[in-house]
């Protein structure tokens, strides 16, 4: 009866899904906007649908349900991404099962931002109208820990309760001193993955920067809540014979943020003898990016991964992510 009443759920929400002509105009709602940006490479090269992929530590900046089915006993991703405007963005994501899928899996999540120099000014009676202060390094950091367990052989649930925190430096205030501008709050992720037992389809949805307001000095605001939708399977599976380690993964996500309309995240994967990954995406309703690229290489316990995204104004933005399984 449970999974019937999850399945139907999903179907229907995502077929009931509203796209971004029907949407409601929705616009800068939210801070610490680091947490919006996918950090793995293979994730962003297909256009961040991730929702329903399964078996790997990725899931825990996606959906942590997806690490219920880890394809091994620990594994460990590191990513590194160029954001725009010379912004670095890094990450890290532990997760192990050390007895087993069957008690449920454990995972650790670490991203930080390096947003660079900045000069910081005050207010002052000079002609320009300003004076230069002390040069500011913003810095935005997310602590998390995770677990996911399969309470059947095809439902999944995974949660992550994470601390994050934002330092925007400190600004001079005339006749008030100085004022440190930092923020922090603790979020919550959380998701489930159902596999229907039609060929290797599979629906998911994922819950991510639940939070209460926070805010720096008097101004509040919230996280970037995420709700997500998704649907994936392997197409090859409608071939009559398909030769071993071949794959065509497609998935879809319906996407509800918090700040700005809903819309769509497309992605495609293409393994040749599970080592060589193609890649491609498309993200519906954005006005600088669209298109996501990249490629995946695998070899024995070692996986390297790379995604291109044409960043309109901003040019482009790379990532590259390196996995290891033990």
């Amino acid at each position: 009866m449970l999974k019937r009443v999850v399945l139907v759920a999903l179907v229907v929400g995502i077929a009931t899904f509203p796209l971004n002509g029907h949407a409601q105009k929705k616009l800068a709602q939210t801070g610490f906007q680091f947490l919006s940006v996918g950090p793995d490479a293979r994730a962003s090269a297909m256009a961040d649908a991730f929702t329903t992929v399964e078996g790997s530590v990725t899931s825990i900046f996606y959906n942590p349900a997806g690490m219920a089915r880890l394809a091994s006993t620990a594994e460990l991703v590191v990513s590194h991404t160029n954001w725009i405007a010379d912004i670095k963005h890094y990450s890290l994501g532990i997760a192990v099962a050390p007895w087993g899928a069957r008690y449920g899996v454990f995972g650790l999540s670490f991203q930080t931002v390096d947003y660079g120099e900045i000069q910081g000014t005050m207010v002052w009676g000079n002609p320009q109208g300003f004076v230069d202060t002390e040069v500011m390094r913003p810095s935005a950091i997310a602590v998390g820990i995770a677990y996911a367990q399969y309470l059947t052989d095809r439902f999944a649930v995974g949660g992550q309760i994470k601390e994050v925190a934002q330092s925007l430096g400190k600004s001079v205030i005339p006749n008030e001193g100085v004022h440190k501008n930092v923020a922090s709050a603790l979020a919550f992720d959380f998701g489930t993955v159902y596999r229907t037992g039609f060929k290797s389809l599979a629906f998911g949805m994922s819950v991510r920067n639940f939070s209460q307001e926070i805010k720096f000095e008097k101004e509040g605001f919230q996280l970037p809540l995420t709700f997500r939708m998704g649907i994936s399977m392997n197409m090859l599976d409608f071939l009559g014979s398909v030769p071993e380690g071949h794959s065509l993964l497609m998935v879809i996500d319906a996407v509800h943020p918090r700040s700005y309309p809903e819309f769509l995240r497309i992605g495609t994967e293409y393994t040749a003898l599970n080592t060589l990954s193609l890649r491609a995406g498309y993200v519906t309703g954005q006005d600088e990016y669209g298109v996501t690229l990249g490629f995946g290489l695998h070899v024995s316990r070692l996986r390297f991964d790379y995604a291109y995204v044409p960043f309109g104004a901003f040019t482009r933005v790379h990532r590259f992510t390196a996995h290891v399984s033990l």
